[in-house]
This record gives C-alpha cells, structure tokens and sequence, in this order.
C-alpha cells in the first residue's frame, strides 16, 4: 500500500533532520546511511528508496523550510521572485542563520542554490520567462551567498535594497 504524501514527507524531513544533526559532529563524506537511519528511525532501505544522496535531503528539508515560513508569514508569491519580496527572503534567511552557517561550514552551500533555484523559478512557462526566473534565482542566491560568507554583516533592510538597485528595470 501506497504511503500518502504527508507520510513520506515527514519520513523524508526525520531523514533531513538527521543529517542535519550529525553534520554537527563529523563531515558528510563521514555519515553513514546506519547513522542516519539509526538518528531518524527509519529504516535504511526507506533513506535509499528517497534518497540518492545525502545533499539531496538537505535540499529537500531547505525547500520544506522555506514552504513552512512562507505559508506562516503570508507570503503570497512563493514559487517565484518578485522584487518586492526580496525582505520577506532575506528575512527567513536570517531565520534560519544557524543551519546556514552549518550547511556552508560543511561545504554544501549547493544545496542552498539548489533550493533556490527550485523555490524561487515557477514551472511551466515560456522560454523567455524561463530565463527571466534563473536570472533571478541565480541572482538571488549570489546575494544570498555573498551575504552568509560575509557573516550577515548587513541588515535585512539592507539586501532588500541591493536587490531593488540591481533589479530594477528587470522586471
């Protein structure tokens, strides 16, 4: 029998959060599919039946964040960027600055860019909206990384108005 969606995504959100536990005390080169099963308590076929890779559940788990803040905040545009958004991203960023700085002291900052790329770039258009959308998610992640690297040194205030500057007119 069929799992039901929320079933298999809270299974795959323990298996995230597992990962996310254990990269606090070794690399994930280091974590093994038993640890991460053991930690989660599920099964280590089911780690395998939703997972390739380990990033691939950090990515997952960044998504879900994202989807959980934006529906408890009333963000109404979620699955792409609007200039006018670019507070309401930085701030849920600066929400979950620890695991940030966690991800990119483990070198996975490229499950960051792919949750990006995925949340902020809507399905299912025409080619010119396409590469409208990856400007903006490959824009906003560049901003996004350049502003952990530099240990969140501005304000949220602050990168709201570096995206105005350098989006305006693209829209």
């Amino acid at each position: 029998m069929p799992r039901s969606a929320k079933v298999t995504e809270y299974l795959k959100e323990c298996i995230a959060d597992a990962i996310l536990l254990l990269l606090k005390e070794k690399s994930i080169n280091k974590i093994t599919a038993d640890e991460i099963a053991a930690v989660s308590g599920v099964g280590r076929a089911t780690y395998f039946r939703y997972f390739k890779k380990k990033e691939e559940a950090i990515t997952f788990k960044f998504i879900k964040m994202w989807e959980r803040w934006a529906e408890e905040n009333g963000v109404t545009i979620t699955d792409e960027f609007a200039t006018e958004n670019a507070r309401t991203f930085f701030l849920y960023n600066l929400s979950i600055k620890d695991t940030l700085l966690l991800v990119y002291k483990n070198n996975l900052q490229d499950a960051v860019y792919d949750s990006v790329k995925y949340c902020m770039r809507p399905k299912g258009l025409n080619a010119g909206e396409h590469y409208k959308a990856a400007f903006y998610s490959n824009g906003l992640f560049g901003l996004l990384d350049e502003w952990v690297r530099r240990g969140f040194a501005e304000s949220v205030g602050e990168m709201a108005l570096y995206v105005k500057n350098l989006f305006i007119g693209v829209m």
